[in-house]
Formats: structure tokens, C-alpha cells, sequence
């Protein structure tokens, strides 16, 4: 069931990832269930269990970021059932990283879990980790 809804859920998971590089969190947590089950998964720490645990790594994961640019996703595999959605992608962008003043390129692999609540697809499961070079 691949629903006009869920191209949107995911079309707003570029726009947040896009948000996020210029330090701004809400759009990930608007697109986040608030249900207590949520597990977010970066670069900048353990793993977020739970909405307070999640609202709380994205705003640790805003902090690093400003003046994000270029953004882009690429879309590897699409998994969709009557309630859950997969996807796995590679997102990339710039941004001026920490204290620095230089632009940084950025590539993550990541997957993220959607899930039908109350007719909405909203993300329930978010893991980004850096794309490292081929070994």
C-alpha cells in the first residue's frame, strides 16, 4: 500500500534532513510519532529510546550543524505493507560542522521506519550513520 500519504511522510524526511543540516530540529519532530516505542539512532551518540530520548538526540544532532546546503536523498529500496514502511537511502548534504567555518560534505546511509497511526504515516525508527569509503 504505497499511498500518496507515505510519498509525503518520506518527501518530509528530506525537507527535516535539509532543516536539521542548518540546525534546526522541528522537522523531525513533527514528523516523529509520539509514541513511547521511537528509536532514533546518529552519528552523535547512543541510541534514542523513547519520544523524550529522540527529541533529545535530535537536538544534540541540530547543535553540530549550520548553513546547511544542497541536500539531496537517493532512494536503494522502498519496503511497504498495509502499516509499515521501510526505507533506505543515502542522504548527502554540506554543512558548516561544530566550530568550523568550512563546509563539510556529508553522507549518511540510513534507514527509516514509517508507521500508519490514525491514518498518518509518521516515522517510528530512524538510523544514520556515515558512509565510509569502500574497503
Amino acid at each position: 500500500m504505497n499511498t500518496p500519504n507515505l510519498e509525503s511522510a518520506i518527501e518530509a524526511s528530506h525537507r527535516a534532513l535539509a532543516r536539521i543540516l542548518t540546525g534546526d530540529q522541528s522537522g523531525y519532530l513533527a514528523l516523529f510519532s509520539r509514541a513511547d516505542d521511537v528509536t532514533l539512532g546518529n552519528p552523535f551518540g547512543p541510541f534514542g529510546r523513547g519520544r523524550h530520548a529522540v527529541e533529545a538526540r535530535l537536538a544534540i544532532a541540530a547543535s553540530k550543524y549550520r548553513e546547511g546546503r544542497n541536500t539531496k536523498a537517493e532512494l536503494i529500496e522502498k519496503y511497504v505493507s498495509d502499516t509499515l514502511a521501510c526505507v533506505a537511502e543515502v542522504e548527502s548534504g554540506e554543512a558548516k560542522v561544530a566550530g568550523s567555518e568550512a563546509f563539510t560534505k556529508i553522507s549518511v546511509r540510513v534507514t527509516s521506519l514509517f508507521r500508519l497511526e490514525a491514518g498518518q504515516w509518521k516515522l517510528v525508527h530512524r538510523h544514520a550513520d556515515p558512509l565510509g569509503t569502500p574497503q
